[in-house]
């Protein structure tokens, strides 16, 4: 039998206050650990505890206690910078960056676990299998190899001869093993699909080659001969011989080749006589013409020659316009004058552009000019199928007359050939304008001594053309773009907003130097050496520009005129207008008067004629006289002859009227007591003016730079 605590296969268990006591050994233990001492039992924690305020503590009411806060949180970082800026090499500018990262990293940390599932887990598994297995065989042949050792010791000591028989039977053995245990597969590297490819290929370069090549300079002969008078006999007799000979071989024709070249012969001479018989009859009948009409305007003949108005002896700052003669056409009627221009050769020709400026009535085009000499008829008539909204006749071949039309062509009309079609005219296929084009200019011969103009446009370009073997080319000299306005479009693209040009003028002495006038109000210095940028910008009016002109005689000064009513009398290095005049109308067209540098006229849409001059009165005008008797009509332009006291008004019903200016209208700038007033022949000389004309505007000028008064003020 066995004993009975031999029965029961498990210990008892410890005395329970053994127990109790180890746990509560070890609960301090750990207590002490953390920081906290515990007693046996947990009384002291149910105990209640004092609390300690602060001396400084706030004491806050139940309400203010139970009061609730409101705190959101939010996702962006405090730290993050809010107003980054980048520089834009393409605008040339610093922007504001709108997007910040507000991701703020705390804490990061290598992870080195890797999933089972995947590639590379799987392969780590497979390498730690092989591993595992190769060192269990290790271990095996190890430890047969020990045996073996031990087995041959005895038997080595008893016979040595018999020593190499268990050797070779255990490597027979170790033989058998290796080829009973099956090989291990040799690992198979895993390839990625996304970042593995199994084909390569590199591209060819092609070879660099040089080759050379010499051209043979052309052949040079030299060539010298002598012109003697014996030899340019010869040459006379040969030419003559040669004469002679065709003569001989006309005889030698049949008759009836005869019969036709005398036929031929018979109609050129009677064609050649009949366009000398027609040529001789004009000429006569614009003689007789001329004549009628002299004596049928013969007192407006004399008015324009020796009137003068005594009434100007008794008020000193006032003058009048006398009415001489009307010029109108019936194939013009209903027309508006669009451009006028003086012939600079022939004092008393002068060219009317006819045309329409109402954009929903727009009709053909009229090219007049008319002569003194004949006020009922013009001397040539030129039509187009779009209106001339300018012109201008050159100064050099007074018979060239450019024009510029509404729909942004420009032609060139030459008064020595008969036919009524423009000389030379651009189109849309070699270039035009694109809007109207509103004024146009010659300009001097470019290197090459070829014709040269200018125009201005609604598109917001100044073109230069160039007549070149027969053809217009064009080039854009500069592209009026509103300052401020660009606009970011599509792919980031910047759009410029294009200035309206509508009138410019160039300066008389300095080539490179003209102005523009713009729709929106504004004038533009520019150069034609510069086409990306304007010299100066002024700000000029609050309607559209619609002349601007230099003085002829004082080189710093120009004028210029707009529809919100008003004149302003520029010094173009100052910002700020020297004279402003409030003319209670929508101004059309300014002048300056070539006789003097402070006398001025202007034409307003109510009909109505403003003659300045500076000296006499820098705050008024001397001359404000009605032209056209109907209140419909409006005065549209106005210009001065360069020889003669007269001016030209058109309307725009298609009417010019010339007025004669009286003497209070046209003194002249005072002279030198050294300079001669009049010569041998009782007429003024003007050698000297100009200098004496550009002293007197300066000085006037002076008076008001301090401050600028308008008329009314």
């Amino acid at each position: 039998m066995l004993p009975a605590s031999s029965k029961m296969p498990h210990k008892q268990p410890p005395p329970p206050r053994k127990q109790s006591i180890s746990m509560g050994r070890g609960a301090r233990k750990r207590d002490e650990d953390s920081g906290t001492e515990v007693g046996e039992g947990t009384d002291e924690w149910v105990q209640s505890k004092a609390t300690v305020k602060p001396p400084d503590q706030l004491d806050l009411t139940d309400a203010e206690l139970k009061e609730e806060f409101t705190r959101i949180l939010t996702a962006n970082n405090p730290h993050a910078p809010q107003n980054i800026v980048r520089y834009s090499f393409k605008e040339g500018t610093y922007k504001l960056i709108g997007f910040v990262d507000q991701l703020a990293v705390h804490f990061t940390q290598v992870g080195n676990l890797i999933p089972k599932d995947s590639d590379e887990g799987r392969r780590q598994h497979y390498r730690d299998e092989l591993a595992a297995s190769s060192q269990e065989s290790a271990k095996v042949v190890i430890s047969e190899t020990e045996i073996l050792e031990e087995e041959e010791e005895p038997k080595e000591v008893e016979a040595g001869s018999q020593t190499d028989v268990p050797i070779v039977e255990a490597s027979e053995k170790m033989a058998e093993e290796e080829l009973m245990t099956p090989k291990q597969p040799k690992e198979r590297k895993l390839t990625n699909k996304f970042n593995f490819s199994e084909r390569a290929s590199q591209t060819f370069n092609n070879p660099l080659r040089d080759r050379e090549c010499q051209m043979e300079p052309p052949p040079r002969t030299n060539f010298s001969a002598t012109a003697n008078q014996w030899e340019i006999y010869d040459a006379y007799m040969e030419e003559l011989e040669k004469q002679e000979k065709t003569k001989e071989k006309e005889k030698t024709k049949t008759p009836v080749a005869k019969k036709m070249g005398k036929m031929a012969m018979r109609k050129m001479t009677s064609m050649e006589s009949q366009s000398d018989d027609i040529t001789k009859v004009t000429q006569a009948a614009k003689i007789v013409e001329r004549m009628v009409n002299q004596n049928t305007y013969d007192d407006v003949a004399q008015d324009f020659k020796y009137y003068e108005d005594a009434a100007d002896e008794y008020r000193d700052q006032e003058g009048t316009l006398l009415p001489l003669w009307k010029f109108q056409n019936d194939k013009a009627k209903r027309l508006a004058v669009t451009a006028l221009c003086w012939n600079p050769k022939y004092n008393d020709l002068f060219a009317v552009g006819h045309g329409s400026y109402d954009f929903m009535k727009q009709s053909r085009g009229m090219l007049l000019l008319y002569s003194m000499k004949n006020p009922s008829f013009p001397e040539y008539i030129f039509s187009s199928e779009s209106g001339i909204m300018c012109l201008d006749m050159h100064v050099d071949h007074p018979y060239l007359v450019v024009v510029g039309h509404y729909d942004g062509n420009v032609a060139i009309y030459n008064l020595k050939k008969p036919h009524s079609q423009p000389s030379f005219r651009s189109s849309a296929k070699s270039g035009k304008h694109t809007d109207p084009v509103w004024q146009v200019r010659w300009q001097k011969d470019d290197m090459d001594h070829n014709l040269n103009f200018f125009s201005v446009s609604s598109d917001g370009r100044i073109v230069s053309w160039t007549l070149v073997k027969s053809e217009l080319v064009h080039t854009d000299v500069i592209k009026l773009k509103v300052e401020g306005s660009t606009t970011e479009g599509l792919e980031g693209l910047q759009i410029h907003t294009v200035g309206c040009g509508t009138a410019f003028d160039f300066h008389r002495e300095i080539d490179y130097l003209f102005l523009v006038g713009t729709e929106e109000g504004k004038i533009y210095k520019c150069s034609k050496s510069y086409s990306s940028q304007f010299l100066d910008t002024y700000d000029a009016h609050n309607m559209a520009v619609d002349a601007v002109s230099w003085n002829p005689y004082h080189t710093k000064v120009f004028m210029s005129c707009s529809s919100d009513w008003t004149v302003k009398i520029w010094d173009h290095t100052i910002k700020t207008p020297m004279f402003i005049y409030d003319l209670n109308s929508a101004v059309g067209d300014v002048a300056w008067a070539p006789y003097s540098s402070t006398v001025f006229a202007a034409v307003t849409t109510n009909g109505k004629t403003h003659v300045f001059d500076l000296s006499i009165n820098k705050y008024e005008a001397i001359c404000n006289q009605p032209v056209v008797a109907k209140k419909k009509n409006k005065l549209t332009h106005v210009q001065f002859n360069p020889i003669h006291p007269i001016i030209i008004v058109g309307d725009d019903r298609g009417h010019v009227t010339c007025l004669k200016l009286s003497p209070n209208l046209r003194k002249m700038p005072k002279l030198p007591r050294t300079m001669t007033r009049y010569n041998g022949c009782g007429r003024a000389s003007l050698r000297r003016q100009p200098q004496t004309a550009a002293k007197t505007l300066p000085r006037r000028a002076a008076s008001v730079r301090s401050g600028i008064r308008t008329p009314e003020g």
